[in-house]
């Protein structure tokens, strides 16, 4: 990756090798720097792309959960080395768990500031193509996800298990 390009801005500022996390420490840390990054992914949809502060803030505050709740805190990984599996791990599982009442439209939502986050990143050459492609079909996936919430709701008994075998979260 070129970091001296500067598509949008955020290379310039940032060594993606900071946002590695090996302690605590470092997760603090990179948790501040994402919501910088988070910043100028705001900023760049409103100034450069031209959508409204509403649709714009929708888009931020999904890729904030996904990235400082879901990939940062609980799963400690580099935002640029997420894959498809964790976005599908995040919408098919963890999401559905960590929430009172799990819904594919608050959901689905999310899932567009996701997608709308690696694009930026896409921009700014960050992730490549091929990465972007796959990050974007497992976002996509609404169809899938709004199964494993109606399944999640009709859990009975020990269906738990086989519920979460279906799409687990791996460690």
């Amino acid at each position: 990756m070129n970091k001296n390009k500067n598509t949008n801005g955020f290379n310039m500022i940032f060594d993606l090798e900071d946002f590695s996390i090996a302690s605590l420490q470092d997760e603090i840390a990179v948790d501040e720097l994402c919501s910088r990054l988070l910043r100028i992914f705001y900023e760049d949809l409103t100034s450069r792309q031209a959508i409204a502060a509403d649709e714009a803030g929708m888009k931020a505050r999904g890729a904030d959960y996904f990235l400082r709740d879901y990939v940062i805190s609980d799963r400690r990984l580099n935002i640029f080395e997420v894959t498809a599996q964790e976005i599908t791990a995040f919408a098919g599982n963890w999401y559905i768990m960590k929430n009172l009442e799990p819904n594919i439209k608050e959901l689905a939502a999310i899932l567009d500031g996701v997608e709308s986050f690696y694009r930026f990143c896409l921009t700014a050459e960050t992730i490549g193509e091929e990465r972007f492609r796959e990050l974007a079909e497992a976002c996509a996936r609404t169809a899938y996800y709004h199964q494993r919430i109606e399944n999640f709701w009709a859990i009975t008994g020990d269906g738990y298990f086989l519920w979460n075998a279906a799409c687990p979260m791996k460690k």
